[in-house]
């Protein structure tokens, strides 16, 4: 299985971002042709007020009824280029209640999975800027994992990244690969994003893909920056693919026996004790 990571620049123009993500998705496929793409994380709408942000949620519809523009968008990238998609996330409304969440699908655009972000980023950095998430989002309380051609893929966003022992869940339930997508701060992504992706790929021995945000957005009256650096890492914690600081994807193949070789080579899923 190949797979590409988007990264984009998204903004508070929804339908900009959407026709961004079906840009981007058209030049990952004709030029890698991958069998699975993922998107960053709020890649339909990011920054603006929390009202603006709830405005622009949309509810998850029921099996086999339509969805809003953004889940009709990932499903039709999904059926038209033949690709499992793995949708970033969006706001997700639930009557009173918004959620950040990854929903994905087949190719030939059926659901595969819902995940809602379990760690919400309400953090000062050290620039001094404030991000609160749990402003607009509620958290989510389940480890979500789907199948594609035989892969498991574990769901997690952005902020769960710091959290080791999600990973090591998804590990228990037979992840091979385990997607990131994330809008990174600058200032906590230039230091921390390579390393804890490495460190999750290593301690779960799977392939890690992180399609993240890149550039500035604006959030009410401030410019905020995303650090971008969207990669895949293999489970021996190389980087084998990686996007720069502009728009664009990395792609790279997940390779099944390399992962039981790493698995067999350092066999830590049988040493664990606690």
């Amino acid at each position: 299985m190949k797979i590409s990571a988007i990264q984009m620049n998204s903004s508070r123009d929804k339908a900009a971002n959407l026709a961004q993500a079906q840009a981007l998705v058209a030049r990952s496929v004709e030029a890698d042709a991958p069998d699975m793409v993922s998107l960053p994380e709020v890649f339909a709408h990011i920054g603006g007020s929390v009202a603006e942000r709830q405005g622009a949620a949309e509810e998850l519809p029921a099996p086999g009824e339509d969805g809003g523009a953004v889940y009709e968008t990932l499903r039709g990238l999904a059926r038209d280029n033949g690709v499992f998609v793995h949708g970033g996330s969006f706001i997700e409304r639930a009557g009173d209640q918004f959620f950040n969440t990854t929903v994905a699908f087949d190719r030939d655009g059926r659901e595969l999975v819902r995940y809602r972000k379990v760690h919400l980023f309400d953090v000062t950095t050290p620039d001094g800027t404030s991000y609160r998430e749990s402003d607009t989002f509620g958290a989510g309380d389940c480890v979500a994992t789907y199948q594609a051609d035989g892969v498991t893929v574990g769901c997690s966003i952005c902020y769960d990244l710091r959290f080791a022992e999600l990973y090591r869940l998804l590990a228990e339930q037979g992840a091979d690969v385990i997607m990131v997508p994330a809008a990174f701060t600058l200032q906590t992504g230039k230091d921390h994003w390579e390393v804890l992706l490495r460190a999750r790929a290593i301690e779960t021995q799977t392939y890690v893909v992180a399609a993240a945000q890149t550039g500035t957005y604006m959030d009410g009256n401030d410019e905020r920056a995303s650090w971008g650096h969207s990669m895949i890492v293999n489970p021996w914690g190389h980087v084998v693919a990686q996007a720069s600081e502009n728009t664009g994807f990395a792609s790279a193949a997940v390779d099944r026996d390399y992962i039981a070789t790493v698995r067999g080579r350092i066999p830590v899923r049988d040493h664990r004790v606690f």
